[in-house]
């Protein structure tokens, strides 16, 4: 399996990667059309690697898209699990807006910057003087309810499949959860109900590589977001080394896709990560 890296440190235990700097890829065609997968590749590089060399990416473009911005993920996870959502009010930034959501959201509530991650961009909003200073920081207003939680999980995927988690407790000095942001790992069970929402939505969503976000509230969980490029300091911890689990999948992904088709099959179509170059038009 030839495979392709854009980021040197996610795959350094990876055998026989070769990495191209991701501001160089454009240089590199002979080496990315005989590859069979590209590895994490930067967010800006995806429709191009994507559309017009058409390669396998890992993680899915599905998983870039969704995971780049805290307003997609959200509706995506409402067209899916609705149930499963905290009520949660997104607008485009105006006065009427921000009165509108003032006036609907019971108090407190949390308000996000859309395209934010660690923990950074998430506020608790308590009184108008936050929400305020909150609306001067965005152009886009993201505000969920406020779950009486004082811990989350963190479950992972890889592939097709839940490979663990762990439970995030709250920081002292503060409401978030992150460990990035002070929050404390704690490891345990995970709840049933948690690990079938997650697969669920990951299978639904075709997101291969994500760190889910989930709270329970007794028995019933509520997914909050996931995380594309999730911290590897707890899952190390947890789970372990997660390069054979990627390994694995990106083989039995690979293996899937070139099973021969039906040669009677008139829908055929060319397996995906091929480029096919059509033949120059003689003049």
């Amino acid at each position: 399996m030839k495979l392709i890296s854009f980021d040197a440190l996610r795959t350094l235990h990876f055998p026989s990667t070769h990495y191209i700097k991701p501001d160089c890829y454009l240089q590199h065609d002979a080496e990315i059309e005989s590859a069979d997968w590209l590895l994490f590749p930067e967010y800006w590089q995806l429709n191009v690697l994507h559309y017009a060399y058409k390669k396998r990416i890992f993680p899915s473009p599905a998983s870039y898209a969704l995971g780049h911005d805290k307003v997609e993920m959200t509706r995506a996870f409402m067209a899916v699990a609705p149930e499963h959502v905290p009520f949660t009010l997104i607008h485009g930034n105006s006065p009427e807006k921000a009165d509108e959501i003032w006036q609907k959201m019971p108090r407190p509530f949390v308000a996000k910057i859309p395209k934010s991650s660690m923990g950074e961009g998430v506020f608790l909003i308590e009184s108008l003087a936050d929400w305020h200073q909150y609306c001067l920081q965005t152009h886009v207003l993201y505000a969920q309810e406020y779950l009486p939680i004082d811990r989350d999980l963190r479950i992972v995927v890889i592939g097709d499949k839940v490979v663990g988690g762990y439970w995030r407790v709250q920081a002292e000095n503060g409401f978030h959860n992150n460990i990035a942001r002070g929050g404390t790992l704690l490891e345990g069970p995970l709840p049933e109900s948690a690990v079938e929402l997650v697969l669920k939505l990951a299978k639904t969503l075709g997101i291969d590589h994500a760190g889910f976000d989930i709270a329970m509230i007794g028995h019933y969980p509520f997914v909050l977001e996931f995380n594309r490029m999730f911290g590897t300091q707890g899952i190390n911890k947890i789970i372990g080394d997660t390069t054979p689990m990627i390994l694995e999948y990106l083989n039995a992904a690979m293996n899937d896709e070139d099973q021969p088709e039906d040669p009677d099959d008139p829908n055929g179509s060319t397996p995906k990560g091929r480029r096919v170059r059509k033949p120059a038009i003689a003049a």
